[in-house]
C-alpha cells in the first residue's frame, strides 16, 4: 500500500525525464553524469527516473537541476560550434 502511495505521489510530480523526451535518445547521459556531475551513471539515472535503487522516490536537487540545465546548454553550444565549422 505504501509503495502504491509513493508511486502515485511520484506520478503527480512533473517528471524531468518527460521534459527531456525530445533529446533522450540523442544524449549520452553517462557522459553527462561523469563530465558534468562527477557521479556514476546509476546515480544519474536514478535521479533522471526519479526512483532510487530501492524503489524510493528521489530527484535532482534544485542545484543539480541548474547544473543539468547548464550541462545541456554547454552541450548545445558545442554542437552549434561544430556545425558552424562544417
Amino acid at each position: 500500500m505504501e509503495r502504491a502511495k509513493r508511486y502515485g505521489e511520484q506520478a503527480e510530480r512533473s517528471r524531468i525525464r518527460s521534459k527531456l523526451r525530445d533529446i533522450d535518445l540523442n544524449i549520452s547521459w553517462g557522459h553527462i553524469a561523469r563530465d558534468y556531475f562527477q557521479k556514476s551513471v546509476s546515480w544519474f539515472y536514478q535521479r533522471l527516473n526519479e526512483v532510487d535503487g530501492h524503489g524510493n522516490p528521489c530527484e535532482f536537487t534544485t542545484e543539480e537541476k541548474e547544473q543539468l540545465r547548464g550541462a545541456l546548454i554547454d552541450l548545445s553550444e558545442r554542437i552549434r560550434r561544430a556545425a558552424e565549422r562544417i
